[in-house]
């Protein structure tokens, strides 16, 4: 489980603001946000899978995966969601349609340049290319209520409306433990447990001079902190 909002050129001074928790068993080994010299991008990293659930390239493209529920167990041998991140990262573009109708169902959003793009799977491989505003990707289908998702959209919306994004303000939205009732993950939008919980918090912001910055809260066993990492980037966005 994931949950993601993203402001896209909703904001004269911000044309990208995005947040989101990643949500994982504790036991699934992971690395946390670095420089992959190998694919020029910066991420964290799966170490099962080899892929990642959000990043950003060197050219600037952003791109966030979250699992979609709802159509049956997941089948093992398929490509990885993680590598349709990586896919989608290092090369201009969406993802090749053949990559995406064979993965396991997803939910992807890419930003490249001046273009925003959400792409899915289920019930069929489709891509949207994004108006300006306020988004959300869940583990339920594009467009779907979903009370986590739908809570940090609300946040998002409101923290743009003021003078400008609130880097705390938005780390305190996605560390918010209040349960949201049966629509239809009634889970907070931080999940504190010691078996399957919330790994890393990350927030991007791009702003006008295309001057990006990327940080990630990581998480251990119970919700425990684990520590801060944080990248400068150069992006077209504009």
């Amino acid at each position: 489980m994931c949950v993601v909002a993203f402001a896209w050129k909703a904001h004269p001074d911000w044309p990208l603001v995005l947040v989101a928790n990643r949500d994982e068993f504790h036991a699934r080994a992971t690395a946390p946000l670095s420089n992959w010299t190998d694919h020029g991008i910066i991420a964290g990293r799966d170490l099962e899978a080899g892929g990642t659930w959000l990043g950003i390239s060197s050219a600037g493209r952003v791109a966030v995966v979250t699992n979609l529920t709802g159509f049956g167990d997941p089948v093992a041998g398929r490509p990885s969601r993680g590598d349709l991140v990586v896919s989608a990262l290092i090369e201009p573009g969406t993802p090749a349609p053949g990559f995406g109708s064979a993965c396991n169902p997803f939910n992807l959003a890419v930003i490249d340049g001046n273009r925003a793009a959400l792409l899915t799977n289920r019930p069929k491989l489709d891509a949207e290319t994004l108006a300006p505003g306020v988004y959300g990707l869940s583990n339920g289908q594009i467009g779907q209520p979903w009370a986590r998702q739908d809570h940090i959209v609300s946040h998002l919306q409101a923290s743009i409306s003021e003078a400008g994004p609130d880097i705390d303000g938005l780390f305190d939205s996605l560390a918010d433990e209040r349960p949201l009732g049966n629509l239809p993950d009634g889970r907070p939008v931080f999940i504190r447990e010691p078996v399957y919980g919330t790994r890393c918090s990350t927030v991007v912001l791009i702003d006008r001079h295309g001057t990006g910055l990327i940080v990630e809260r990581g998480f251990g066993t119970e919700g425990s902190p684990l520590g801060e990492t944080r990248f400068n980037f150069k992006c077209p966005i504009g």
